[in-house]
C-alpha cells in the first residue's frame, strides 16, 4: 500500500535537517503532495518531518483521480490517457494500481512529475500546530488521508 504525503505549514523557521527531509521528499511547498512506496527510510522521513507534513495509506481510486485530476507531465502538461498508454498502462486506473501493488514508482517514471500540485483543502485542515490525533492536521493519518486529499482536489 502506497502512501501519499501532504506538506502543511511552511518553511519560515524550519530546522535545517528537516528542510533537507522535507526537500529529499520532493515536498517544497505547503500543499504539495506525493505519492511513495511504503519503504522503512520513507517512513523514517515522514517521521522526521511530522510538525508539518500528513501523511496515510491512500487508496486506488483516489490514487486515480488524484492522477487524472493533477499528475503532470515534465513541461507542465496534463497526464492523458495517451500518454499513459505510451508507456505500457491500459489506463491512469491501471497505472494507479501499479503503484499501489509496488510495480512503478511515480519517483521513478521518466515523463511524469512526481509532485502533486493541490489546493488548500474545502473547510480548512483543523488546525495546523497540532497532531491529527489531537484534532489537528499533522502526522499519520492513516486512511483518512483520502478523505483530505478529496478536499484538496476540489
Amino acid at each position: 500500500m502506497s502512501v501519499a504525503a501532504v506538506r502543511v505549514r511552511g518553511g519560515i523557521r524550519v530546522r535545517g535537517d528537516i528542510a533537507d527531509t522535507l526537500g529529499m521528499l520532493r515536498l517544497h511547498r505547503p500543499n504539495h503532495c506525493v505519492v511513495l512506496p511504503p519503504r522503512d527510510t520513507y517512513m523514517g522521513m515522514l517521521v522526521k518531518a511530522k510538525d508539518y507534513i500528513t501523511w496515510g495509506e491512500v487508496d486506488g481510486e483516489v490514487l486515480a483521480q488524484l492522477l487524472a485530476a493533477r499528475g503532470r507531465r515534465v513541461g507542465g502538461a496534463p497526464l492523458t490517457e495517451t500518454h499513459v498508454r505510451e508507456m505500457g498502462y491500459d489506463s491512469i486506473a491501471a497505472l494507479a494500481e501499479a503503484v499501489l501493488q509496488g510495480q512503478a514508482d511515480l519517483q521513478r517514471l521518466d515523463d511524469v512529475k512526481p509532485v502533486f500540485r493541490l489546493s488548500p483543502p474545502r473547510k480548512g485542515y483543523g488546525g495546523v500546530k497540532r497532531s491529527y490525533r489531537e484534532g489537528g492536521a499533522l502526522g499519520n493519518r492513516g486512511p483518512a488521508i483520502n478523505e483530505l486529499l478529496l478536499r484538496m482536489m476540489g
